[in-house]
């Protein structure tokens, strides 16, 4: 297992490719937070993105925070109490058109995307990242500031730009070259699940 640390967004796509499923990473710079209404409103109501998401690394969250100032134009600025990360499952449909349109590098939430993830992911350059689960107070230390909010009307559920420092440790659960953690752990399973069977 190597580690790496890796400053997004990205512009060298050998970043991203430098890194193997199990391999740990720190991130530095800025990730972007996302969620599942942020990308309905992108893919199946087909409104583009007010923020650049080209070399990014997008956070499944919906974060607790506090609202301090809106200037004159009614948007808003925050500040951070708790951001932690939601299951990202249920949001694995909207891979492929993140690394496709819009360039997004790296994937980072709770739980693991399934197996339909892989090939998408391989061909696009894309990676995504293990986080632990319930970690946020952790994860919270780690973003500095929460420097933009766009689409605030979907309120938790906007589109985030969180500047961090020393971010993680992250692990890479599923790689740019076709490798998952997530796949290989069901794969053991189910064969630790036949030798049990067997015995019975």
């Amino acid at each position: 297992m190597a580690h790496h640390e890796i400053t997004f967004p990205i512009t060298d796509p050998a970043d991203i490719l430098k890194l193997r499923a199990g391999d740990e990473v720190t991130v530095q710079g800025r990730i972007i937070g996302i969620r599942d209404r942020t990308q309905i409103r992108i893919f199946d109501q087909g409104v583009e993105p007010p923020m650049d998401l080209s070399g990014a690394f997008l956070l499944h969250t919906a974060p607790g925070v506090r609202k301090v100032s809106t200037d004159a134009e009614g948007r808003g600025t925050y500040e951070k109490v708790c951001i932690g990360t939601t299951t990202s499952a249920r949001m694995v449909r909207f891979t492929e058109g993140l690394g496709e349109q819009y360039g997004v590098r790296a994937i980072c939430g709770k739980g693991g995307f399934p197996d339909v993830a892989i090939e998408p992911m391989q061909r696009l350059g894309m990676v995504y990242f293990a986080i632990v689960g319930g970690a946020a107070a952790l994860e919270t230390t780690q973003i500095e500031e929460i420097e933009e909010v766009l689409w605030e009307e979907l309120m938790p559920e906007c589109l985030w730009k969180f500047r961090v420092r020393d971010f993680g440790p992250l692990i890479v659960g599923i790689d740019a070259h076709g490798n998952s953690l997530y796949h290989d752990v069901q794969a053991r399973a189910h064969e630790k699940l036949k030798e049990l069977y067997a015995r019975l």
